[in-house]
């Protein structure tokens, strides 16, 4: 029963699959018969097209054979055209070379012939050199014969002459020497003084006509001045007033002014002496206010003077302004400004030095617009140059070194310090304007009146100065004249010749303006006077 079962199930399964397994196997053997259907239609198609293709290609190929051909007979007829062309090139280039060849071969020829022209004539030219050598040669041994005999026949004069003579080649030779070197030495001196007289006239000439026009454009009065003022009374009974009791009023204004009150026999007047002309000025001013007034007292005294002093102060501002106005100087400081002021109240061998500042700057500057120089520079430099003696009965040192110092300290150019330095020759001057400065100086200084000289003073100048002008070899006799703006120097003839006595003034102007000072110019006029005396028997 198992069995027949298990057997049936086995049809059962087997009849199921046959079911299942045929449509599919159906399927899939229709899809096989479709697909070789459909491949070989494919592959007609193909070899349809490949025959197609291929006859294409082969009319293609045939064409392509065809135009290569073609293209093979153009390139070989254009290489031919082409070789054509080169050999016909090559051909005319060999042509043209060898036309070249044959210019160069003719040159060369000419040339060739042009050396052995040359050549003949250089053995030509060699030849008649040989021959004019040889005859040089034999001119040569002439010649140095001829020189033997003239060299004995001079040696022979030679010793002719040195015993008609007595002098030896040596001897004569320095004597001719010598004798051309004084001659030489004279005509130069000769020379030198011409030029150096017309150098003097013209620059003589030059310098006057330029400090003549300066001159006359600054023209000043001078009044001398001292170290004393006077103070006129309106009667002899004001000066027991001023004394006071017991002398009090006087110790008043000498202690507050620092100024000397003399008082003596001389009718209505009081001199105030002292060398600050600043408080001479301020005990001047009080005292006449203190008269005016008419109360005289130690307290009063002290007000006054305090009050002068300070409407002086106000009063040398005002001059210091008023000085650089007038020159035409600005930019000055506060400082130099008072300092200028000051000067107003001081005096320079009775000179005014205010005054004189300010003639200075303005004859420096009118110089140097003569010359064509620096104006205002020189105008600054010459307003400055004194103005160490503003402070030089205060500090100690000259005024040059403390004009110099004053500069520096309120920033003035260095060259302005040179000018204040130099303006009485301590240095050397390194501008023309710092020279003109130096000329208005002395300028001012040397005008008639301007400044003042004791006797005693004026006698040792003139000492000193013949001192100086007789101390030189040869001097015989020097005399100063024309209140020492001359001296006359008379030398010996027999050591001072004319040469001699141009050097001579030189050396004593030279000497003189280094060792001597003095006022303006002093001229030295060197005499020279040989006499030959005989007496006839």
């Amino acid at each position: 029963m198992n069995n027949f079962y298990s057997l049936l199930l086995s049809v059962e399964a087997w009849a199921i699959a046959l079911f299942v397994v045929l449509p599919v196997l159906g399927v899939a053997i229709g899809f096989v018969a479709t697909w070789r259907i459909l491949h070989y239609r494919s592959k007609k198609r193909s070899e349809r097209k490949l025959d197609e293709t291929s006859q294409k290609v082969d009319e293609m190929l045939e064409a392509a054979r065809a135009e290569c051909k073609q293209l093979k007979k153009e390139a070989i007829l254009e290489s031919k055209e082409q070789d054509l062309k080169r050999r016909n090139e090559f051909e005319q280039e060999m042509k043209e070379k060898r036309a070249e060849q044959q210019r160069v071969e003719a040159r060369l020829q000419k040339q060739e012939d042009a050396l052995e022209k040359r050549e003949d004539e250089l053995s030509r030219k060699e030849q008649s050199v040989e021959d004019r050598k040889k005859d040089l040669d034999r001119k040569t041994a002439d010649a140095l014969k001829r020189e033997e005999q003239l060299s004995h026949q001079q040696e022979l004069m030679t010793a002719e002459l040195e015993r008609i003579a007595q002098l030896t080649k040596e001897e004569a030779k320095k004597q001719l020497t010598e004798e051309i070197l004084d001659e030489t030495r004279r005509d130069c001196a000769v020379q030198v003084r011409n030029l150096d007289q017309q150098a003097r006239e013209e620059a003589e000439f030059n310098a006057k006509n330029i400090i003549t026009l300066a001159i006359q454009r600054c023209a000043a009065d001078y009044v001398s001045e001292s170290t004393v003022s006077v103070v006129p009374l309106p009667s002899d009974d004001m000066k027991a007033r001023i004394i006071g009791r017991e002398g009090r009023n006087i110790r008043a204004i000498e202690n507050a002014t620092g100024i000397e009150l003399i008082i003596d026999d001389t009718p209505e007047v009081v001199i105030l002496s002292g060398f600050d002309p600043v408080r001479r000025e301020v005990a001047r001013l009080t005292l006449e206010k203190l008269i005016s007034d008419g109360r005289i007292h130690p307290a009063k005294i002290e007000e006054t003077v305090e009050k002068v002093q300070k409407d002086l102060e106000q009063q040398i501002k005002a001059a210091g302004e008023n000085a650089m106005f007038e020159v035409g100087v600005f930019n000055l400081h506060p400082e130099l400004i008072k300092l200028i002021g000051r000067l107003k109240f001081r005096t320079s061998y009775g000179q005014n030095v205010y005054r004189h500042s300010i003639e200075v700057a303005q004859l420096a500057g009118l110089m140097a617009q003569e010359l064509g120089l620096d104006v205002a520079f020189a105008k600054r430099a010459g307003l400055l140059h004194d103005i160490g003696k503003a402070v030089d009965h205060e500090q100690e040192g000259t005024h040059i070194q403390l004009g110099a110092d004053i500069a520096k300290k309120y920033k003035e150019n260095a060259m302005i310090v040179n000018a204040i330095m130099a303006h009485h020759g301590d240095v050397e001057p390194k501008t023309i304007e710092a020279v003109l400065v130096q000329a208005a100086d002395g300028i001012s200084g040397a005008r008639p009146g301007a400044r003042r000289e004791t006797g005693s003073n004026y006698i040792k100048r003139l000492e000193r100065l013949e001192e100086l002008a007789g101390g030189f070899r040869g001097v015989e006799k020097a005399y100063a004249i024309q209140a020492g703006r001359e001296v006359r120097v008379i030398v010996k003839p027999e050591q001072v010749d004319d040469a001699k006595a141009m050097f001579l003034a030189k050396d004593i102007a030279k000497k003189i303006e280094s060792e001597l000072e003095y006022p303006g110019q002093i001229k030295v006029n060197v005499i020279r006077e040989f006499r030959s005396v005989e007496y006839a028997k």
